[in-house]
């Protein structure tokens, strides 16, 4: 990984985690960023190995995969531009599970630990905004859970539309996929070629309409939500 030689402050604006702060406040975190670029593939974060600091994600993709007994890979989570990796090791002071890699060549702001704990001690929001986050996201993966106790495949890809987030494009919900068909399936313990029937199967319904290659457009959000219903 290459470090970056001028500071990213976007990379702090738009992240969850200081979104509470000044502009001020947020100019004073950025000086303790250290910009990192990294290509596509690169191993980010290792399961099992120390991690010292929290990554930001300014621009690209990373894939947080867990590795199963059998050696096969499944990705957990895919993070976006403003994501934050690396919260739970800071706060619980736990060795990673995953593996986190490069998606896409990308753009890292990195924070040691060290440093963010100076932070949270004088801007008590940035260590609120972190509950909230993985609360947020514990959550998502409650409702995945009771989704996954399900041996329907068309009820888990129902649950995970109505988790991801949604924009109103021309009067319509659209979701975007935030990784390819292949990682949704793994992430939802089936094969593309099931992943691809089941949405076949809503969209033949009513139910929704896919645009393009990532973009699933919600048609019917009242019966996409009973098709999410175990």
């Amino acid at each position: 990984m290459d470090q970056v030689s001028e500071h990213e402050d976007t990379c702090v604006a738009r992240v969850p985690i200081f979104r509470g702060l000044t502009p001020a406040q947020q100019h004073e975190v950025a000086g303790f960023a250290r910009p990192v670029r990294a290509p596509k593939g690169s191993l980010l974060q290792a399961a099992g190995a120390e991690q010292k600091r929290l990554v930001v994600l300014h621009s690209g993709r990373i894939r947080l995969v867990h590795v199963l007994e059998n050696g096969r890979e499944q990705v957990v989570r895919v993070a976006e531009p403003g994501d934050a990796v690396g919260e739970t090791s800071f706060l619980l002071g736990r060795r990673p599970e995953h593996f986190a890699y490069a998606d896409a060549d990308v753009t890292l702001c990195t924070f040691d630990h060290a440093d963010l704990a100076r932070l949270v001690a004088s801007y008590p929001p940035i260590a609120v905004r972190m509950l909230q986050v993985a609360t947020e996201r514990l959550l998502s993966a409650e409702r995945m859970l009771a989704a996954f106790a399900s041996t329907d495949v068309g009820t888990r890809v129902a649950a995970y539309l109505l988790d991801q987030p949604s924009a109103v494009v021309d009067r319509r919900t659209v979701v975007r996929l935030p990784m390819a068909k292949k990682d949704v399936a793994s992430y939802l313990g089936t094969t593309p070629e099931t992943l691809s029937r089941r949405l076949a199967d809503l969209v033949a319904d009513g139910v929704v309409e896919l645009s393009g290659r990532r973009e699933v457009v919600i048609l019917d959000a009242d019966r996409l939500v009973e098709r999410a219903t175990p």
